[in-house]
């Protein structure tokens, strides 16, 4: 192939990144120009869109988890974005709510608008379903899942603390950019408490359709759970090596059956 037009075209279908825009003149074409204005809009539209904590309930209610709905303490969507730190403490009364319920579970799950309640509303019911199966079989017992409003990932800390959770696992709008304003991320931390750190934490991103899939996303936080409970810590001293049992299962399952002797 020796056409430089073909060659970009075809790379350009391989990825969402912008590449092989072409130009008109000294400038780029309108219908680049349009699609930029375009994804610029949906961008700016899942940072200011509000949470839809009642439909995400009832599709977690329907799954079988009970939830319960909870605020940080930034009382407006441009205070959020102004004031980060009032993003990551609890509301007093929802932090006395929680404490009433506190109890050893192994995970909290809390559900989190942060940067797109797109993101949330697309991905979070289908990663619990496909979580859900995982959490069976390990037989770990969840807290209520928390569906929490103007959240940053720390907010999580004080909530799997006040309900006394072994580890926290938030499921957040991600920051994102121009082609991504659907991409969740899913921050784990064993022992939540105020002052964690990020460091402290695994972060598993870009849970959507066109990134890391629901099921997958499902898989490696069953792994990283597992290993959490099991030695105590998050973040940098955990590795998440996932993958290799992935690569090992799908070489299994390629090796030929033994013939029977």
């Amino acid at each position: 192939m020796s056409d430089p037009a073909e060659i970009w075209r075809r790379l350009a279908g391989l990825t969402p990144a912008r590449i092989g825009l072409g130009r008109a003149g000294s400038g780029l074409p309108t219908r680049e120009v349009l699609r930029f204005g375009l994804d610029h809009a949906q961008a700016r539209d899942a940072v200011h869109a509000p949470l839809d904590a009642e439909t995400v309930a009832r599709g977690i209610e329907d799954l079988g988890f009970a939830t319960r709905a909870v605020s940080s303490r930034a009382p407006d969507r441009a205070t959020y974005l102004r004031r980060p730190d009032l993003g990551r403490r609890l509301a007093p009364e929802d932090r006395t709510a929680l404490q009433a319920e506190a109890m050893q579970a192994d995970l909290a799950l809390v559900i989190a608008d942060g940067l797109s309640a797109r993101a949330v509303h697309e991905n979070a019911v289908p990663f619990l379903a496909a979580f859900k199966p995982h959490a069976e079989k390990a037989g770990w017992t969840l807290a209520p899942i928390v569906l929490a409003r103007q959240a940053r990932v720390a907010l999580g800390d004080e909530i799997g603390g006040a309900l006394a959770a072994r580890a926290v696992a938030v499921l957040i709008g991600e920051r994102h950019g121009l082609s991504s304003p659907d991409s969740l991320g899913i921050y784990l931390t064993f022992g939540p408490r105020l002052g964690r750190s990020d460091a402290e934490r695994n972060c598993i991103s870009n849970v959507r359709s066109a990134g890391l899939t629901h099921d997958l996303a499902a898989f490696k936080l069953d792994w990283l759970l597992t290993r959490a409970l099991k030695l105590g810590l998050t973040g940098v001293a955990l590795k998440d090596e996932s993958d290799q049992s992935l690569v090992g299962a799908a070489q299994a399952a390629a090796l030929p059956s033994q013939p029977d002797s």
